[in-house]
């Protein structure tokens, strides 16, 4: 019990010291922000939204603009408090694109591991099925399993994970090619440690970095496409999500009767969410390989923009435009003589 207590411990510790990396970090500061805000907005939804976003009996209320009693007005076919509806639908959101976001790292971090170490049959099995999932065309894909499966969203997040999965196997693979030639797993392995156990005591925890980043990049494209899929008609029709909203908004004519409230809200919760999670996930590739932004040629770039950098640039174009003034005034003395010698 105390090592179990003491293993949890070093994982919070550890996970305490990411946060305060990516707090220190301006962009990641303000991804962790919005990440935490909609975090909280989908726990106490309830709390937050002053009305029952599933009743659509609401029939007063009717298209009304933005006011105090509606703070992002209603819609204009059931009269549903639009904020209510966008506070709900963070939930859905949330919980296709974090969860989606999960599975697919452990899923492809598992099959990117057991492809790179273990090699031979299972490498060859894993990358061909990598491979042919890469080159089959994914939203047609998608249509034509939620016509077969059904469109509740847990199918859907089922759907994600059967089809991201491959991109990061295959990024998995190759840093595990370089990770098992080191010298403690080849330690471990003259130590008589099983493959399993060198697989997750060893190489696995060596990738964690590159998980976690693709953990956050991977829920924001999958919130992306559930709100596309919902846009489609193609989402869970007993749930309320922000492309249902849009999709809703499209088909009760809100551009036509000038309703711009109704595409605005869910439009706004894509773009925060996704930019949260964003930042979120480029910070910690930032903090996964410092020497990325060292090695960026803009990054190098920058660091030689001092002073004497720029007085060089502008005496060069002074240079530059006096060479330039003078061709001119050689050349139009030339025509000039040869028209008087004509």
């Amino acid at each position: 019990m105390k090592r179990l207590w003491m293993g949890v411990r070093k994982r919070l510790r550890g996970a305490g010291e990411l946060l305060a990396k990516i707090w220190a970090h301006r962009q990641g500061k303000v991804g962790l922000i919005m990440v935490t805000l909609l975090v909280l907005v989908a726990i106490f939804a309830p709390y937050i939204a002053p009305y029952n976003p599933y009743d659509v009996s609401q029939r007063t209320t009717k298209g009304l603009p933005p006011s105090w009693q509606h703070p992002l007005g209603t819609t204009i076919n059931t009269g549903q408090d639009i904020f209510s509806m966008l506070v709900y639908g963070t939930r859905v959101s949330l919980i296709v694109g974090v969860t989606s976001g999960v599975c697919i790292a452990i899923v492809g971090s598992i099959l990117g591991v057991a492809a790179g170490y273990l090699g031979g049959a299972v490498d060859t099995l894993i990358m061909r099925i990598v491979d042919i999932m890469l080159v089959i065309p994914t939203l047609p894909l998608v249509i034509v399993l939620t016509n077969v499966l059904g469109r509740d969203f847990w199918i859907i997040i089922l759907i994600f994970v059967a089809l991201g999965w491959t991109g990061l196997a295959r990024t998995i693979r190759s840093l595990v090619l370089v990770l098992k030639n080191t010298n403690y797993v080849k330690a471990a392995e003259l130590a008589g440690a099983s493959r399993w156990h060198i697989m997750i005591r060893h190489i696995l925890p060596g990738t964690s970095h590159l998980v976690i980043m693709s953990t956050a990049l991977s829920s924001a494209g999958i919130m992306v496409a559930e709100a596309g899929l919902s846009f489609l008609g193609l989402g869970d029709p007993t749930a309320i999500s922000w492309g249902k909203m849009l999709a809703e908004a499209q088909s009760g004519g809100a551009l036509l009767f000038g309703a711009w409230w109704w595409i605005f809200a869910p439009g706004l919760g894509i773009f925060l969410a996704v930019f949260g999670f964003m930042r979120v996930g480029l910070v910690l590739e930032e903090i996964a390989n410092p020497r990325m932004k060292r090695t960026s040629s803009v990054y190098k770039l920058f660091r030689s923009l001092d002073s004497s950098y720029v007085e060089e640039v502008f005496r060069s174009m002074d240079d530059y435009q006096r060479i330039g003034v003078e061709g001119v005034s050689s050349g139009g003395g030339q025509s000039r003589g040869t028209g008087l010698e004509a």
